[in-house]
């Protein structure tokens, strides 16, 4: 069965992943229902809500993220937040922080994630 495609969120959350400029290094192998429902669901119906700006929305997903120690998805949106403007300082704070409710070794492997995709966007934008 594929899922549904609402073409209004579909767009929005398609708006969202550029801004974060997930593209560039998301999953080749998701399958096509998996795709959609993420843009549409997730980007396209939670990442617009207005209670929350872009900027604090991609603070809770790192923070969530790290917490659960999911590396590929941090390498994602670690990206994303430097590309909406969030500070690497501000990660920093985001780690140091969930670390004394994590742990230190989600905060080791988010730091090390962190400085990873820090030195893959400098060389990109040195190109």
């Amino acid at each position: 069965m594929s899922y549904e495609i609402d073409d209004e969120k579909m767009a929005a959350g398609v708006a969202i992943v550029e801004k974060l400029g997930l593209l560039k290094k998301a999953n080749p192998t998701l399958s096509d229902d998996l795709r959609a429902h993420t843009l549409q669901a997730l980007f396209g119906t939670i990442w617009t809500r207005d209670a929350l700006d872009l900027k604090t929305r991609s603070l809770v997903t790192l923070t969530s993220l790290i917490a659960l120690n999911r590396e590929h998805e941090l390498t994602l949106h670690f990206r994303g937040a430097r590309n909406l403007g969030i500070a690497r300082e501000q990660i920093e704070e985001v780690i140091l922080h969930v670390a004394h409710y994590a742990g230190w070794p989600v905060a080791i492997t988010a730091s090390g994630v962190l400085d990873a995709v820090w030195k893959e966007m400098d060389e990109e934008t040195d190109q």
